[in-house]
């Protein structure tokens, strides 16, 4: 059948397209009501010659700006029906003044002890204050890049945390103790591994009241469904959510904090979300850029907050000394002026005198502040502002601290002060005395910033990693028993890690002992020496001889031998590979009997041989030469060591492929400690990229966190041993 014309109603179809918005409005973007950012006025930024004639901007372009951006955004709230009345509650007020928020890995060593098993929450928030003036609100990460290695899906990651839920509610408390709200991530990407007993809203709801946690981030999330508010009002302990984003601007109502994932323009854009309602709080996300500066400028302009990110799933993108000193800055002035962040007046981009400098003012009835910024890479000295003239007002610099002479200028006021090179600076009006908490704040910002910024370092550095030492054995002159020989010979060690994120950047990865850095691709050239290693892993069968000639049992018992019952294996499992055992389980078997884990390139040599061949059977995979991949949600029962003769490498070793992943060394910087492990396990959690990824190839590696033995060990992870050979 033929379809009539539409051309006649096209312009009628483009309209009922187009996405929801004020008709008349000539500054927002007419893109998605997803787009973040409201632009400047064009007439902020210089054209180059061959742009086209510039002028700046003059105040009624200032005028008309902002006029176009007030009449969208009363349109736009009627548009969605817009309720704001959940910012107004008690519970949520602390997010009004959040403004340093850091995500921060469970494995962190600044913040668990595994030596005294204890949380060092102080030790943690210590460092912070030293290095940039503390935080508001932590966002407590125990999940990726970990999770998929077995079955714990993301409730089961948090209940298994040292010392269990009582000492998770303690580090809770610890962080509330010191003025810290506390958050925690959910990821609704985690439909592989573990399926929930309840719906997530409930049990989200329910685990968060259990630990007093204030909220929760929604991990790649756009917009946290209304349903999870619902869940943690129903439970009686109502929470904050935090998206990274929002897929409508009627989610506002109850996604009261987002993240904020910038691009960074010469003249600052409006938050969207923040413009809509002035009390919803930013956090801005730049994990991956070494300098701030542009997160800090923007955060401060738009009256926001910023992300302290520095263990980015154990990859440390520490902030430079001068960022630290910005944040100490920026962080004071916000917290001390917190109440004008939020004016329903806000006037953003308010005329400043001087190019490429930017200022939002935020008026209240007793006072108004202006926050300002320096984008230009020089300094800006000189009349700044023009403000109106009130009988009996004062100014000052709330930036370094001292009152300004205002200089008379027809019905307004001009005021003069410097601002550093891609600094930042503050103005208070206010009609009455500054009241004590004004005074202190003015006081502590003259100390603070006597020196400038361009005196503390801009350069970023890696941390260096150093590999924990591993011990010879003593020499066996031939092959001990259930050990193969692995003769000398040259080796081309090449492997790479499979950290899903991070690119080749330094510090992703692992940095052994040849190298300057931490990166992704290793390569080296070695000439190997004759050793022997265990033919199979470590089986139930020995590893209960161990238990039974040594009585071995680690202090941190949390999940050791989790499978085991009555002090044995279960019936059948005597020739599986042992697991739930951790890194420190592992050595104290090698110890008892003789050997030592094998260093990786040990591993991988035996696994390869010379040749380079990709799989230890040669290049092609081969179905038979591993168990069957396990793609439901639950670890597949072990197959037996010796199940799998086809898989053996060129040496006759066994097992190296997808049956238990295997531990070898541990590397650690000043902030994480991990382990690399080889050769992948059977289970292959479905539904998302974001999972523990599986390394059955001879030139890959995996990389586990580590933080304490009972959360380290898993379903999935076994060992073989080595001996030196004379």
């Amino acid at each position: 059948m033929k379809l009539p014309s539409l051309k006649c109603c096209w312009p009628l179809l483009l309209a009922l397209t187009l996405p929801s918005q004020a008709q008349d409005t000539r500054h927002v973007p007419h893109g998605s009501y997803t787009q973040l950012a409201i632009p400047a006025p064009a007439c902020l930024t210089m054209n180059q010659p061959w742009e086209g004639h510039w002028n700046p901007c003059s105040t009624a372009d200032h005028q008309d700006w902002l006029q176009d951006l007030r009449h969208w955004r009363d349109e736009r709230r009627i548009r969605v029906g817009y309720d704001g009345s959940r910012y107004a509650r008690p519970s949520a007020a602390w997010t009004q003044s959040s403004f340093m928020q850091a995500q921060m890995m469970v494995e962190d060593r600044y913040f668990y002890d595994p030596a005294s098993r204890r949380y060092t929450v102080d030790r943690y928030l210590d460092d912070l204050v030293q290095r940039f003036g503390g935080i508001d609100a932590v966002l407590v990460w125990p999940t990726y890049p970990n999770i998929g290695l077995d079955d714990r899906n993301t409730i089961d990651m948090v209940r298994s945390l040292p010392g269990g839920i009582p000492a998770v509610k303690q580090m809770v408390a610890d962080f509330h103790r010191r003025g810290v709200r506390v958050m925690f991530p959910m990821m609704l990407w985690d439909q592989g591994t573990r399926a929930l007993a309840k719906s997530w809203p409930d049990e989200l709801a329910a685990l968060m009241k259990e630990l007093g946690a204030d909220g929760i981030n929604g991990d790649t999330q756009d917009g946290v469904p209304l349903a999870f508010t619902l869940a943690a009002d129903k439970a009686a302990h109502p929470l904050v959510f935090q998206p990274e984003g929002l897929p409508s601007d009627e989610a506002l109502a109850w996604n009261l904090m987002t993240w904020g994932q910038y691009t960074f323009p010469f003249a600052p854009t409006v938050d969207r979300y923040k413009w809509l309602e002035p009390r919803h709080m930013v956090n801005i996300s730049d994990r991956w850029n070494r300098s701030k500066t542009d997160d800090l400028q923007f955060a401060f302009f738009n009256g926001v907050g910023w992300e302290s990110w520095e263990n980015i799933w154990g990859i440390w993108n520490g902030i430079t000394p001068r960022d630290g000193e910005a944040t100490r800055r920026v962080a004071m002035l916000e917290r001390s002026y917190a109440r004008f962040l939020v004016s329903p007046d806000w006037e953003p981009h308010y005329p400043a005198r001087q190019y490429g400098v930017f200022t939002s003012r935020w008026p209240l009835a007793d006072a108004t502040l202006w926050t300002i910024v320096n984008r230009n890479e020089y300094d800006s000295d000189g009349v700044q502002l023009r403000v109106p003239y009130q009988t009996g007002a004062r100014y000052f610099d709330a930036y370094h601290g001292v009152e300004l002479a205002a200089s008379r200028d027809g019905d307004g006021v001009l005021l003069s002060f410097p601002i550093e090179a891609r600094g930042f600076g503050a103005v208070l009006m206010t009609n009455a005395p500054p009241d004590a908490s004004t005074v202190a704040s003015l006081e502590k910002m003259k100390a603070i910033t006597a020196r400038p910024l361009r005196d503390w370092s801009a350069e970023w550095a890696a941390l260096p990693q150093t590999q924990t030492p591993v011990a010879s054995t003593k020499p066996a002159s031939s092959a001990p028993a259930g050990m193969v020989e692995i003769p000398a010979g040259p080796f081309d060690f090449t492997v790479r890690g499979l950290a899903i994120e991070g690119g080749n950047s330094v510090g992703v990865d692992v940095q052994y002992a040849w190298e300057d850095g931490a990166r992704r691709f290793h390569q080296r050239s070695m000439q190997m020496p004759r050793f022997f290693i265990d033919r199979y892993p470590v089986s139930n069968a020995q590893f209960k001889a161990f238990v039974d000639a040594t009585h071995y049992h680690p202090a941190d018992d949390a999940n050791f031998l989790q499978h085991w019952q009555n002090g044995s294996y279960p019936a059948g499992w005597g020739n599986k590979p042992v697991t739930w055992v951790g890194l420190e389980d592992a050595r104290a078997y090698a110890a008892w009997a003789g050997k030592r884990l094998p260093r990786e390139w040990e591993w991988q040599y035996a696994a390869s041989g010379s040749d380079g061949r990709v799989y230890p059977w040669g290049n092609d995979w081969r179905a038979d030469a591993a168990p069957q991949p396990a793609t439901g949600r639950a670890v597949a029962t072990p197959a037996d060591v010796d199940s799998h003769p086809q898989g053996a490498s060129p040496f006759g070793v066994q097992d190296l492929v997808g049956n238990v992943w295997q531990w070898t060394d541990e590397y650690s910087d000043a902030h994480t400690r991990f382990a690399i492990l080889r050769g992948g396990s059977s289970y292959q959690p479905q539904g998302s990229i974001w999972y523990f990824p599986q390394a059955y190839r001879n030139d890959q590696h995996g990389k586990l966190l580590l933080m304490a033995p009972g959360r380290d060990r898993a379903a999935t992870v076994g060992f073989r041993c080595v001996t030196d050979a004379r």
